[in-house]
């Protein structure tokens, strides 16, 4: 398949060549479409293809202008390379002359995206877009105070992201779709026609009639044989008689008529300003052209100037055409005085960035749902449209974090939940300050989520927070095709950043069921993928809300194992002052899985005789008294958890009478109880009993340990009195 174009490029002086070709030859990545086409879309002609490459040649010795997409070659500078990566819009090449380097001529490429439906996207993302932005105004602005207050000494970038708001409301399908049903089916206004008559020609006499004939001029006799002649003696040859006719020239029309001007005369104004082949020049032509062809219908030529607008009209409000007119009347004035910093990203200097478009597209969809799903009006939404110098600023730009606030009242716990864009995690922080432990890292949309009552700041320190992430990929097709690259960047949002329980992809692909991979056993921690698209009709994103509900009980499910491992977390990292363990112990797998050296405990023992000690050895049983006196037990949590017995006599300092405790916890005798089975001299009233096995792990078999060296321990009298210790602590006293 050839795969190549040669354009004939006017110059001051003469035609230049240029030579383009396309390196992967087996697929087509080099356009020309019709000028129609071109100018309906605002696009070159010549068009390429994003992510490919493309060798150019230029005649006549003379050169491109390097650039982030023009690569000249060091060897021949006549040639090169065209590298558009990621870039769509349209791209201006500038040839230069040589050796003297002067611009001479420039020509231009659309960079096309992969998408067939880019396009599309693009219109309905940024119509969405400003839809969700002159909703913002509209809920803190009365309509009568909307003027246009554009500032046409603005610089050009400035000017076309204000273009951009109204081009996407001006061309949207409901727009053109309201003006067609406004003169397929008009409102209309009954009227009365009056003119003077022949009075031969009245067949219905009312009271004006009368009146006229009594008392009217110009009066003609009546003939002696009619019957009027005794009452009237002449009557006027002409009376006043009406008609009632239907009119297009009502209030809501010349209301319509007067918005699709405002719209031209707006639309006007932008082109005058702008620099002739701009593409701001070109895409105001192809408006204004549109709005003149609507205004040329010969309905708005029956129809006059509006003297007052009937803003209160309930044909305005409700008759269907009209509302929509109105509603976009009120937007077009707001959208006019909008300016969006991001807008760089997506068409500042020709670029057609549809993919970037498509993640702020995706902050308004998910911040619709995540208001919906946990019934939030969030605090801050106002900040995200601010008053500037010159007009009103919508503050979501690439780079520069954005959140949005509220409370969700769930039916058994509140929750703070936070929406962000472009949230930084910092990296290389210690624990437990919140960010990521290794790089700095920045997910396109965080959704952080945690209990009221505190702040974030404590949140992250005692593992209360929960974040979740989400990263727009405009470019991926259908995730069966996903790339290795987007899932192990959800990896390491995952694995990063702390206290995160889940990251998704979201990409506009075509009916395609969610990807959710689980951690362990619940929801979350999790990766995955949902399919968002722009859409009029199914954009897809019913599945990402059926996730967020699906989030929203697991986080009332107090019993979660997030939650268990959450605490777990806190409990173990809390401390950072740990003493290492070194000395020989059972390994910690089957019966013995849970045998952690500072969770597991000791109970040190007394025995006052040989033949108390016989008789442990023979029943397999300890006891201890219970009560206040001192030699008793108290029964605590570590007591009743213990998983070991170390036993010590009189004076017996150094002891390896180490024994395992069999049940889970100890049993209350009675002193009948011991005498029955033959203890010696039982004194109290009540003991607690621990059953005892004298094997225990082979690792402790020949090990002794120095009981006066635990924490714990006293000497002389009171070195019977029971005390515990944990397995750490043990291990650290063995004696040499």
């Amino acid at each position: 398949m050839e795969n190549g174009l040669s354009l004939n490029i006017e110059s001051e002086v003469h035609q230049i060549e240029l030579k383009i070709i396309g390196e992967d030859s087996k697929l087509e990545t080099i356009f020309k479409i019709d000028q129609l086409e071109a100018s309906e879309n605002g696009e070159a002609r010549v068009q390429l293809l994003e992510g490919h490459f493309y060798e150019y040649i230029v005649s006549g010795g003379y050169t491109l202008q390097a650039s982030d997409i023009v690569f000249p070659s060091k060897i021949n500078p006549g040639s090169g390379r065209l590298a558009p990566n990621v870039y769509t819009g349209t791209a201006t090449f500038e040839i230069l002359t040589a050796p003297q380097r002067q611009k001479c001529a420039e020509f231009k490429v659309e960079i096309r995206s992969k998408k067939a439906s880019y396009r599309q996207d693009y219109r309905l993302m940024l119509e969405n877009i400003t839809e969700h932005c002159t909703d913002l105004l509209l809920a803190h602005n009365s309509p009568v105070t909307h003027n246009f207050t554009v500032d046409f000494s603005q610089d050009a970038r400035t000017l076309y992201q204000r273009f951009a708001f109204i081009k996407s409301i001006l061309q949207c399908d409901e727009f053109v779709s309201a003006v067609q049903k406004i003169i397929g089916v008009p409102a209309t206004k009954w009227s009365e026609n009056g003119a003077l008559t022949d009075i031969r020609r009245v067949r219905r006499i009312d009271g004006r009639i009368i009146r006229h004939i009594a008392g009217s001029g110009n009066r003609t006799g009546i003939p002696a044989s009619h019957w009027l002649r005794k009452k009237f003696g002449n009557i006027p040859a002409r009376v006043p008689l009406s008609s009632k006719i239907e009119s297009l020239d009502t209030p809501e029309n010349r209301f319509v008529k007067h918005a699709l001007n405002g719209f031209a005369v707006l639309v006007n104004d932008f082109k005058a300003c702008a620099k002739h082949g701009s593409r701001l020049f070109e895409e105001a032509s192809i408006l204004e052209n549109e709005l003149d062809m609507m205004l040329t219908d010969p309905f708005f030529q029956q129809i006059g100037k509006p003297v007052l607008l009937s803003l209160n009209s309930t044909v305005l409000q409700r008759k269907s055409g009209y509302k929509e007119i109105f509603r976009i009347w009120l937007m077009f004035d707001l959208a006019a005085k909008l300016i969006w910093r991001g807008g760089d990203d997506v068409y500042a200097a020709g670029k057609k960035d549809v993919a970037a478009l498509y993640e702020y597209w995706l902050f308004f969809q998910l911040l619709d749902l995540i208001r919906e799903v946990f019934d939030i009006a969030p605090v801050s939404l106002g900040s995200l449209l601010k008053p500037t110098s010159d007009g009103l600023g919508l503050q979501l730009k690439r780079g520069k974090h954005v959140a949005v606030q509220g409370i969700f009242n769930g039916q058994s716990r509140r929750l703070n939940v936070e929406f962000s864009f472009n949230r930084s995690f910092s990296g290389k922080n210690d624990y437990p300050d919140p960010g990521s432990w290794t790089t700095g890292m920045r997910p396109d949309f965080t959704l952080s989520i945690w209990p009221v009552g505190i702040n974030q700041a404590q949140a992250e320190r005692e593992e209360l927070i929960v974040h979740i992430h989400f990263d727009a990929k405009y470019r991926v097709e259908s995730f069966t095709d996903y790339k290795r690259d987007d899932l192990l960047k959800m990896h390491s949002y995952k694995d990063a950043i702390r206290r995160t329980a889940g990251a998704y992809v979201l990409y506009p692909g075509e009916g395609e069921k969610p990807f959710k991979w689980k951690g362990f056993n619940e929801l979350i921690p999790g990766l995955g993928a949902f399919a968002v698209r722009p859409s009029k009709t199914n954009n897809g994103i019913n599945a990402l809300r059926v996730f967020l509900n699906d989030v929203t009980r697991h986080f009332l499910n107090r019993a979660s194992q997030r939650e268990k491992a959450a605490f777990r977390n806190y409990d173990i990292y809390k401390s950072k002052n740990t003493e290492a363990v070194t000395e020989q112990l059972p390994e910690t797998f089957g019966a013995n899985r849970g045998l952690i050296p500072d969770e597991t405990f000791v109970i040190i023992g007394f025995y006052k005789s040989a033949e108390q000690l016989a008789w442990i050895e023979k029943n397999w049983l300890y006891n201890f008294r219970t009560g206040t006196d001192s030699g008793s037990l108290p029964l605590g949590a570590k007591q009743a958890s213990a998983k070991y017995l170390l036993l010590h006599g009189p004076g017996e300092t150094v002891s390896g009478r180490l024994c395992k405790l069999k049940d889970a916890g100890p049993r209350i005798f009675l002193k009948e109880d011991l005498i029955k089975k033959h203890y010696p001299d039982p004194k109290g009233a009540l003991y607690l009993v621990y059953r005892i096995d004298l094997q225990v792990e082979h690792e402790f078999e020949h090990q002794k340990w120095d009981i006066s060296k635990l924490p714990g321990y006293k000497p002389n009298r009171a070195s019977g009195v029971p005390f515990v210790v944990s397995l750490s602590e043990l291990s650290k006293a063995l004696a040499k």
